[in-house]
């Protein structure tokens, strides 16, 4: 199948003091289009890192990232801002909702921002917000919610603008075993309609949730422990 996302030979490092720190070392990975794949890696190991360069918020030293047919080495700050929003809908462990905006304001505005229309940004929303299940709630505000119910509004908020690519953070690790499972459950539905999935986790139960686990450790990349 075709690629969504590949590193080829990715190395990053920070400056600490007068010390260079390698965090990530020959990192290499091919993620297909509509797979449902898990980072999994222990802290310390180097995964927010990658997250950060997958998402297009930080870039690697050395290597190659193509990201669905895009060279992200060769991209400026605002064409990465740009393939930040059109091509990867972000999902994090604390939610990121905007408290004083209801569902329906959290979930339209990467739409608003994008350009659309507010009636066409509105149906799309609502769109998503039911296939969440939330439409019951759309009226209400983030603290209005459970913490699961929170993380389906920022799942419909990351689907709404048909990313290539979801990239989720810990998804589950604000939330009690039972909500977590259904958040999984969610994903796998999401993952069963399409949607490309990269899950970044240290908990194994989790990972084991995806099609394919790689392992992270000491910022080396590899298919098995």
């Amino acid at each position: 199948m075709e690629n969504i996302i590949q590193l080829k030979n990715i190395d990053k490092s920070y400056s600490i003091g007068n010390n260079r720190i390698q965090i990530l070392k020959g990192v290499s990975l091919s993620v297909s289009k509509g797979e449902y794949l898990a980072i999994l890696g222990s802290s310390g190991s180097g995964k927010s890192t990658l997250m950060n360069i997958i998402g297009c918020m930080d870039t690697a030293d050395t290597g190659e990232f193509i990201l669905d047919g895009n060279s992200v080495m060769e991209c400026s700050e605002s064409e990465l801002s740009q393939l930040r929003n059109q091509k990867i809908g972000f999902i994090f462990q604390k939610y990121h909702l905007i408290p004083q905006y209801t569902i329906l304001q959290n979930v339209i505005l990467p739409l608003l921002v994008q350009g659309i229309s507010r009636e066409k940004a509105v149906n799309k929303a609502e769109e998503y917000i039911s296939l969440v299940g939330l439409m019951d709630r759309i009226d209400h505000k983030p603290n209005e919610l459970s913490g699961g119910q929170q993380q389906r509004v920022a799942i419909a908020r990351a689907l709404v603008t048909k990313p290539a690519l979801l990239l989720a953070d810990e998804p589950t690790g604000a939330l009690d075993s039972n909500t977590g499972k259904d958040i999984l459950a969610l994903f796998k539905e999401l993952n069963d309609l399409g949607n490309a999935i990269i899950m970044i986790t240290h908990d194994r139960k989790v990972a084991e949730n995806s099609s394919r686990i790689v392992y992270l450790e000491d910022g080396i990349l590899s298919d098995r422990e």
